[in-house]
Parts: structure tokens; sequence; C-alpha cells
């Protein structure tokens, strides 16, 4: 059985290698979420060591089409580092990634903390401003083959992320449910959604979020970045390939493989 450090510290040395690993449950079975949330923090902290900073927080699995697939029942979340922060409008290095996919997302960025119990209305209220966002995820997981306590410990394959051109107050948009999201693949339409393809609500998961954080005595801080969850399934991204999210309001991203 893995402990939360070697696991922590097993998925770090994969990353800096570029190598793929076998799921921790194909041996640990019954690795706890506890452990798994362990293992998130330190190999966030050797991040840490290295330079980086805390600069927000992501969610994963907030469509209840996601989580039928992995058979739960609630969202996962991951820190965000400085380091994950990559500039709009640049061709992607890929040889930075392992496999990497890319989805769109709707960013939170924080005005306040948000403290709890906290809803749709509170969370919009902390809020300076919303953007559009892709989230370049980078599972180490061969295959992106994982369960729950996997990818949890794996800080919700964060990879990268990439903000949009525009910050727009959140009570600028009537509804950030009824944002619309066109995704295109080298010009071609390969997905559409709206906001509400995230819990109803993408200040829904934030909200999830923030209560999650407070039963362990945390919090989400003032000038946080929050991404909160994908719109669509992820497309991979591959040398060559252009991959734009077209938001209504919030402008276009559009991210370049090389």
């Amino acid at each position: 059985m893995a402990e939360p450090a070697q696991i922590a510290e097993t998925l770090a040395a994969a990353t800096r290698e570029r190598r793929e690993l076998q799921p921790f449950t194909d041996e640990d079975p019954d690795l706890a979420l506890e452990a798994a949330y362990e293992a998130q923090r330190l190999g966030v902290q050797i991040r840490l060591d290295a330079g980086e900073r805390v600069i927000g927080a992501k969610l994963g699995l907030t469509s209840v089409a996601k989580q039928k697939v992995m058979n739960v029942d609630s969202p996962l979340h991951g820190v965000v580092t400085s380091g994950m922060l990559s500039p709009s409008g640049q061709s992607l290095d890929l040889s930075r990634f392992i496999h990497p996919r890319v989805e769109p997302e709707i960013a939170f960025l924080l005005a306040r903390d948000v403290a709890a119990p906290a809803t749709v209305t509170s969370v919009l209220a902390a809020t300076e401003a919303v953007l559009a966002a892709i989230d370049v995820l980078d599972s180490r997981y061969a295959d992106f083959r994982f369960r729950l306590p996997d990818v949890v410990a794996d800080n919700a394959s964060a990879g990268a992320f990439i903000l949009g051109p525009r910050i727009r107050a959140p009570y600028d948009i009537e509804d950030l449910s009824l944002l619309g999201c066109v995704l295109r693949v080298n010009g071609e339409v390969t997905a559409t959604a709206a906001g509400a393809a995230v819990m109803g609500h993408p200040a829904e998961s934030v909200a999830w979020l923030a209560n999650e954080l407070a039963a362990k005595g945390e919090r989400l801080r003032a000038g946080w970045l929050v991404f909160s969850g994908g719109l669509t399934e992820p497309v991979p991204l591959t040398a060559g390939v252009s991959v734009a999210a077209e938001f209504d309001d919030l402008g276009t991203i559009e991210v370049f493989g090389r």
C-alpha cells in the first residue's frame, strides 16, 4: 500500500520525466479519498518548494454525465499554481506534457474570500470578474485511465491554464448558466455547451468547493482564480492542431499545439 508521500513523489517524478503511470488503485483498490487529497497536498508542496505559488483552484467532474462515467456523485478539486498559467495567443510547447487534452471553462477571479456556507449568490458577490478559460489537462496515467482517488492525487489532472481576452463583472452578464460556448478543432465545430453544463450554474461548483474547503478549515482566497469545470468533453491537443473556444460575452481563446 503506497503512502501519500510516496504517491506524491511518484507523480512528481512522472511529471518531470513526462512518463505515464498505471493507476495506484490497480494495486491498492481501497486507496482512500482522504489519503489521495493528502498526496495532492504534498505534490503541490513540491511545486511550492521549487518556487511556485498558489494562485487558485480547479474543479473536475462537475457534470452529471462525467460523474456517471466515473461512478461518483460529486466533483473533485485541485490546486492551481503560478507555473501552470500559459500566455494566450501563443503556441503551446507540447514537450511539457505527456498527453494533453483541452476543455473550455469559465474562470472566476475572486475579489474577497468566499466563506461558508457559500451559495451561487455569495460566490457572485465575492467575484471581481469572470473570464473564459482553457484547461489543459495532462493526466499522469496511461490512456487517462484512473479511479477517483488516482485523479485526486494527481491534482485533478492539472496541466496548464490559458485565460481569455475579456474580463467581465459577473453581473454584466445576464445569466452565466446560459452563457454559450462553441469548441472548434482546426475550425470545425466539435462541441457546444452553456454554463449550465457545470452543476446547473458555474458559480454552483465554486460554492461547492468553498463549502468543501470550509469543512477542512480552509477557504477560497481573495485574488484567486477558480476554474469552475469543463463545459464540454476534452479534446486531444497534438502538434499542428488548433483548438478554439468561443464564448458569448467573454471572447475567444485559441491554443495551438507545437
